[in-house]
């Protein structure tokens, strides 16, 4: 009976992003789960399109709750965070405005939950949607995490250790979202200057909780011509360093000393031994190359990042925060 099933806040931080956002609505409103036990919640994140209009549009034909709020404090954190607040839901679905939900992912996500009382994370499938037909090296090397895609053998998982789970297809139990402090700082524009939900992944497990990954539970990541460049590959794989810096700051509070010396000891032998394996590669035609220049970008951006860490004070105390949603 629909009457005994949790209530589920579907959470959309966007920016910028009109001509997808629609895509994503409609794909959440299509879902079979009952119409009355779900809602649409639409983190503006200070967009300067017609994001507005479209989630206006989208709400005046929905069967079930639309809600618009605007969150002028640049960074995705800040939305998904502040778009919890505004819901009282037993569950929290975290999307983003590029992906676009299989219509039983709903059912298939919140059954999880009943399966271990202490599971408080269920994730699932992330599949590409290309725009068009990726090269061959993408294919070969990034499609996997780097694309924020997830396709695991298993179709069942239940753990005490990070298996692996997304902000854009991660569903969440309330109480422990705001138990947790809330997602860590991640995304500002294009740059990633926090651990966003690899944080709040590790709060969750320090709490003592489980994660569950299900095979059933599907969602499309959109991958546009854009995100099929060495280009963006790169700047994906910086962001990843200064996550990772910020994860290991927080983890060890790594003294200036320490992270001079392992930005003189690690970081830039790394940097150059693959920035050099890049060029030889290059040289002889092996597409490899792409895969060694993203590495040296990231041991790159890991300089810039402890460098920020050893000489910040401000950025040390920010990063050792552990409540970042009120």
């Amino acid at each position: 009976m629909s009457e005994n099933l949790r209530t589920v806040s579907i959470i959309i931080p966007t920016y910028n992003r009109e001509e997808l956002l629609g895509l994503t609505i409609e794909s959440c409103i299509n879902q079979t789960y009952p119409k009355d036990k779900f809602e649409i919640i639409i983190a503006d994140n200070n967009s300067t399109d017609n994001t507005k209009s479209v989630v206006e549009e989208w709400a005046n034909k929905s069967p079930v709750p639309l809600k618009y709020l605007f969150e002028p404090r640049q960074g995705a954190h800040f939305a998904r965070n502040t778009a919890a607040k505004q819901s009282q839901s037993d569950i929290l679905y975290f999307t983003d405005d590029d992906m676009i939900a299989d219509k039983d992912l709903l059912v298939n996500i919140v059954k999880v939950f009943d399966l271990d009382y202490n599971i408080a994370v269920v994730g699932g499938k992330v599949l590409p949607k290309w725009e068009f037909n990726p090269p061959e090296w993408l294919e070969k090397y990034f499609k996997n995490g780097s694309l924020s895609l997830i396709e695991k053998s298993e179709k069942l998982i239940i753990a005490s250790y990070d298996i692996g789970i997304y902000s854009c297809h991660q569903a969440m139990l309330r109480k422990v979202l705001f138990e947790c402090g809330g997602f860590n700082p991640d995304i500002e524009k294009d740059t990633l200057v926090g651990n966003g939900e690899t944080g709040l992944n590790i709060k969750v497990l320090n709490a003592g909780y489980n994660f569950a990954y299900t095979g059933e539970a599907v969602s499309y990541h959109i991958i546009p011509r854009s995100r099929m460049t060495q280009k963006y590959l790169n700047k994906r794989f910086s962001n990843q360093a200064n996550c990772d810096s910020f994860t290991t700051f927080r983890k060890n509070e790594n003294s200036k000393k320490s992270l001079l010396k392992l930005i003189l000891y690690s970081h830039i032998p790394n940097f150059l031994k693959y920035m050099t394996g890049s060029v030889l590669k290059r040289i002889s035609n092996s597409d490899l190359w792409r895969l060694e220049r993203v590495y040296a970008h990231y041991y790159l951006q890991k300089i810039f990042t402890d460098y920020r860490f050893a000489t910040d004070r401000k950025l040390r105390e920010f990063a050792l925060k552990y409540n970042y949603i009120d």
